[in-house]
């Protein structure tokens, strides 16, 4: 089974913050054990090193890619096709851009994008299935 990572479930971990790092670490195991195979956009991978830089500082944010590297990851690069779909998520849903490559990895993998950004919700229109992660999502 092919999961494809949000950046928000890999902060979770990083945080130690419930219910996300509890899934993650759950995610690594089976991962290791060949269960799953988890994959990330490099633009969210990218996003997490931005995000830790700015919290944290550099060498900090290098230490944390230096430890994902390591881990049972498949980083999916950005090709022409993929940057576009992404674009085409963004300007029909109030999502982030790095949100959108998150949701066109996956949906471009058919596979489900582990998340707990209620942004991702709304497209599910788009045929993004997730594997929710956190509170409740609200009911449509």
């Amino acid at each position: 089974m092919i999961l494809v990572l949000d950046s928000w479930i890999i902060l979770a971990w990083l945080k130690n913050q419930a219910p996300g790092a509890e899934r993650m670490a759950d995610l690594w195991n089976q991962a290791e054990a060949g269960r799953v195979q988890l994959m990330i956009s490099i633009l969210n991978l990218g996003e997490v090193f931005y995000l830790s830089a700015k919290s944290r500082g550099e060498p900090a944010a290098h230490a944390v890619l230096r430890n994902l590297r390591r881990r049972p990851l498949e980083v999916i690069s950005a090709p022409d096709d993929l940057v576009l779909h992404a674009a085409t998520l963004k300007a029909r849903h109030a999502i982030s851009y790095a949100d959108a490559f998150a949701a066109a990895t996956a949906i471009r993998q058919g596979a489900p994008l582990v998340t707990g950004d209620r942004e991702m919700l709304s497209l599910a229109s788009e045929g993004l299935r997730l594997e929710w992660i956190g509170t409740k999502p609200p009911k449509a």
